[in-house]
């Protein structure tokens, strides 16, 4: 097959490239077997960390902000922002990343970071919004956020609950009224991978809990102190609360996809369908022949609305041949061909030793980024 034109769309491999690195080497890799080959690169994410990264690749200008970091300290957390439009990313305030090695806070890291993030793009005269939500160190169904923005979460003393989820369960009354008015003229799109309720056996504390540092108690007390929170707003606002908390995203980034679509208005939509559109993949893929798509590890998280899965799916539409690279793949052809990538090649085909991997992934990407070259375009 001669593919005259390469489009190259992945997500990050974490913890040793960024999606716009991922490009890069491969690019060098392509080029150094089939010199003439015009490669394109739109790096994607799918509202996890990373978004802003893609956003800003794709054009966007890079704004930085003072926020609340999840453990109350003050941190620098950036969005993008074209022609009106912002990329928030949830992960830049509120993130596991921000938090010391070691260090979590399950019952009381906070999402109000993400609230401030959410009005620096109203500053900035945003009119809609792409809030990617995932990466969290929080479990506090989004009161944080909210609280940022304006609305109120009082204990029987008449006092604000504590940050985190935990004191949730200490909630007597909400009160969403001060809200940003902003907010009503804003369409704000939550985008995330996951579609998880907010409490329950699916529910936010009991998946992603655990991954936050939350013992099997903390685990029981949040889901609770959730359960509580919506049982409050719907004092407040009406069922609809009640209805939101069993919606899917509701449970996305320790539930702080609850508190968009209660709160803020949001609709929810697969993050890397939203991601994809933002970026302008369509008229890429529209100029491509082949479509190199990735990430870290190709397994079966891959197949439920990751990056690669999302690209892989409009290339097929497209009727464009896709091959993928990743660090480590644990995903049977077979899977891989539902998903409609034809191949798939991975670090640890070249480099048996995963340390060595992750710690050489950019030289090795482009040893791997040769043998699709000789596969498919000489």
């Amino acid at each position: 097959m001669t593919a005259e034109r390469v489009l190259i769309a992945a997500d990050k491999f974490k913890g040793s490239l960024t999606a716009v690195q991922v490009a890069e080497r491969v690019t060098a890799g392509l080029r150094r077997i089939a010199p003439g080959v015009t490669v394109e690169s739109v790096p994607v994410a799918d509202g996890g960390d990373g978004t802003v990264a893609a956003a800003v690749a794709a054009g966007f200008e890079r704004r930085e902000v003072r926020v609340t970091g999840p453990l109350g300290d003050e941190v620098t957390a950036a969005y993008a922002l074209r022609d009106g439009t912002a990329v928030v990313e949830m992960a830049e305030a509120s993130g596991l990343q921000l938090l010391p090695e070691g260090v979590f806070a399950p019952l009381t890291s906070t999402t109000y970071g993400s609230g401030e993030l959410l009005a620096a793009a109203l500053d900035a005269g945003a009119r809609s919004i792409v809030f990617g939500v995932g990466g969290s160190a929080t479990t506090d169904g989004g009161a944080g956020m909210l609280a940022a923005l304006g609305a109120r979460f009082l204990d029987a003393d008449g006092k604000p609950v504590g940050p985190g989820g935990g004191p949730l369960a200490d909630l007597a009354t909400a009160d969403l009224s001060g809200l940003d008015p902003r907010l009503a003229d804003v369409e704000i799109v939550l985008a995330s991978d996951v579609d998880n309720p907010l409490t329950g056996p699916k529910g936010a504390p009991a998946v992603y809990g655990p991954q936050k540092g939350a013992t099997a108690d903390d685990v029981a007390t949040l889901d609770a102190a959730l359960a509580h929170f919506a049982r409050v707003l719907a004092e407040a606002i009406g069922p609809k609360a009640l209805e939101y908390a069993e919606s899917p995203g509701a449970g996305a980034a320790g539930g702080i996809g609850y508190g968009a679509l209660v709160g803020l208005g949001a609709s929810f939509r697969a993050g890397i369908e939203v991601m994809l559109d933002v970026l302008g993949f369509a008229p890429a893929l529209a100029r491509a022949t082949l479509v190199i798509t990735g990430e870290g590890s190709l397994d079966e998280q891959t197949l439920h609305g990751k990056a690669p899965a999302g690209v892989a799916a409009a290339a097929r539409a497209a009727g464009i041949e896709v091959v993928a690279v990743c660090g480590r793949l644990a995903l049977p052809p077979e899977a891989l061909g539902r998903a409609g990538i034809r191949r798939a090649y991975a670090l640890t085909d070249v480099e048996p030793d995963v340390a060595r991997c992750i710690a050489e992934a950019g030289p090795i990407l482009e040893t791997v980024a040769e043998r699709i070259a000789r596969d498919f375009l000489v």
